[in-house]
């Protein structure tokens, strides 16, 4: 089972990292939408340049806010942290929702979490390999 959280754990990070640089993308994209629109001259360009300014910062505090925990809980988790497996199994059953790699996702992450010798791991009363 140690192989299987090892993968689980990098699966982990990569999908965090996916998700933070998707954070910072898709806030310069909303930024070079709202600037272009703002350069119309309009007064309601202007707001709506406020709008796409705004809804860009949205989605970089969200996909952060998604990112972030997955790297800790993929970190976490390649240490054998006791508390990286309660928050992967809190992202695994999140994931849940997320069709289809999310799914899948959660679904491994589950049956990984959730086995005895995976708790025996992170109880500390089983030897690492």
């Amino acid at each position: 089972m140690t192989t299987h959280v090892k993968v689980l754990g990098w699966l982990f990070i990569v999908f965090g990292i996916f998700y933070v640089m998707l954070a910072f993308g898709s806030s310069m994209v909303m930024g070079i939408v709202a600037s272009f629109v703002a350069s119309q001259g309009d007064p309601e360009a202007a707001m709506g340049a406020t709008v796409l300014g705004l809804t860009g910062g949205a989605f970089f505090i969200f996909f952060l806010c998604v990112g972030i925990p997955g790297i800790l809980a993929g970190w976490g988790l390649l240490n054998y942290k006791p508390w990286a497996r309660i928050l992967a199994i809190v992202l695994s059953a999140i994931r849940l929702i997320n069709i289809p790699i999310g799914t899948v996702l959660g679904v491994y992450g589950l049956w990984v979490l959730f086995s005895k010798e995976t708790e025996l791991l992170f109880g500390g009363n089983a030897m690492r390999q």
